[in-house]
């Protein structure tokens, strides 16, 4: 150590945003409240919705979804299903999506929600792991349990949206570095669309915040202004 001669007093530390309420710091970016998200609007329309998940991404598809609040809307139910309890999620690149798979079915076939909001971990938390063969094995996974859903919605004449908010999987080398790439992407995310075949999107760019608004509009319902996105079906009115 070394003798300070003064020590600086400090008016006030900042943080890039807020982390904790015990923590005495000001934001340089204040949380926002998110209002009329997908799940509320919903609820306001009466329409019965599911969030089902296994634990890894439980909260994406409550807390998350929900604007980040610890809230569940009316006509909101939830179904979580235990991930499996390995070191690391390559050991077991499947996870739980058969078990995720079948709940979803069944909540499918029952006709009782609306809309269902479903997340698959695999992609993401294994290829975290950057094991090439156990990320393919993830894939297949979802793949296999993507079939099956296709199914169940045709039975019942459903429309299966497939989205993602990141790219993970498709990159798992980092050439310059020479070594596994673990790390998010920042690639472009598709949004595939399987249903009405009368149904086409528009072309031109796009955009997450496009996806919420092209789901109310497929259910008839008016997107609420504090959705900045638009509507991705071509021909809309």
């Amino acid at each position: 150590g070394f003798q300070r001669q003064t020590i600086p007093h400090l008016a006030q530390f900042v943080s890039m945003a807020h982390y904790d309420s015990q923590l005495p710091t000001v934001p340089v970016f204040p949380a926002r409240k998110v209002q009329q998200t997908l799940g509320e609007v919903l609820s306001q329309q009466g329409l019965h919705q599911l969030r089902i998940a296994e634990t890894e991404k439980y909260a994406h598809v409550t807390f998350f979804f929900n604007g980040g609040e610890n809230l569940k809307f009316a006509l909101e139910e939830r179904t979580l299903i235990p991930s499996p309890q390995v070191a690391t999620y390559d050991l077991q690149p499947e996870m739980s999506a058969p078990q995720l798979t079948q709940a979803l079915i069944e909540a499918i076939a029952s006709q009782h929600f609306d809309v269902i909001i479903c997340n698959f971990a695999n992609a993401d938390m294994v290829g975290h792991s950057g094991n090439f063969k156990a990320t393919i094995a993830a894939i297949e996974a979802i793949d296999h349990a993507l079939q099956k859903i296709g199914i169940a919605l045709q039975k019942v004449n459903g429309h299966l949206f497939i989205t993602a908010d990141h790219g993970n999987a498709e990159c798992l080398f980092d050439e310059p570095a020479q070594q596994p790439h673990t790390a998010h992407t920042c690639s472009p995310v598709p949004l595939l669309y399987v249903g009405d075949q009368q149904r086409q999107f528009r072309q031109g760019p796009a955009s997450l915040i496009d996806i919420a608004p092209t789901i109310l509009t497929l259910l008839q319902i008016q997107p609420p202004k504090e959705m900045s996105g638009h509507t991705l079906w071509a021909n809309h009115d």
